[in-house]
Order: structure tokens, then sequence, then C-alpha cells
């Protein structure tokens, strides 16, 4: 890896970690989220600053080429949280539903009330 990769490999983790700690900040993002893209931002850190730990890795498990190995991490990342966000809305709207269906009942309620109301 050349010296301009690497440095670029860690000005890009040093700017994930800010722009994290800046939506925390201003509650943009939650604390359960920002965990996992801190450690996101902290493993590109390592493999910038020791890039033969991902060669040692590769060879350890047997993937001729390293990239091979940083492509497939990535893929499977992308499709966890592609799952999680996907239960995470399912679940969002299941809730946004019911929340619904309980502020018709008590406005049809309140508009019972007032109209027994009005008719006494």
């Amino acid at each position: 890896m050349s010296v301009a990769t690497q440095i670029l490999g860690i000005v890009a983790s040093l700017v994930l970690v800010a722009g994290i700690i800046e939506m925390l900040r201003r509650r943009q993002f939650t604390e359960k989220y920002a965990v996992m893209w801190l450690v996101v931002a902290v493993i590109v850190l390592v493999l910038a600053i020791w890039p033969h730990s991902l060669v040692d890795l590769a060879n350890l498990i047997g993937i001729a080429i390293p990239t091979n190995l940083l492509f497939f991490v990535a893929i499977v990342f992308t499709v966890g949280v592609s799952v999680h966000q996907s239960w995470e809305l399912s679940r969002l709207e299941s809730e946004t539903r019911k929340l619904a269906e309980d502020l018709a009942i008590l406005r049809l309620e309140i508009e019972e009330k007032l109209k027994d109301k009005a008719d006494n």
C-alpha cells in the first residue's frame, strides 16, 4: 500500500469519527448506530496504519488476494446493515399502525362523549 493510500485511509477514518461525533452532538444519530460506525472507523484506521495486517489475515483465512477479503467483509457488513434497517423499518411501521389505530379509537370515544354531552 502506498503512503498516499495510507494517508487517505487515515484521513477517511478520522473524518468518519468526526462526522459521527458531530451527528451525535446534534442528536441526528443514536448511540446504538454510532457504536457500529465507530467500530468501522477504527477498523479502517487500523488497516490504514498497518496495511500488512489485511494481508496476514487474508493469508490466515486462505484468501489469495487481500482485496477480496476486504470486499467480502464490506459486502457482508452492507447486507447486515440492510437487514437490520429493514427489521427496524418493519417494527416502526407496525408501531405507527398501532398508534394510528389507538388514536382513531380515542377520537371516536371523544366524539361520542361530546355528542352525548350535547344531547343532554
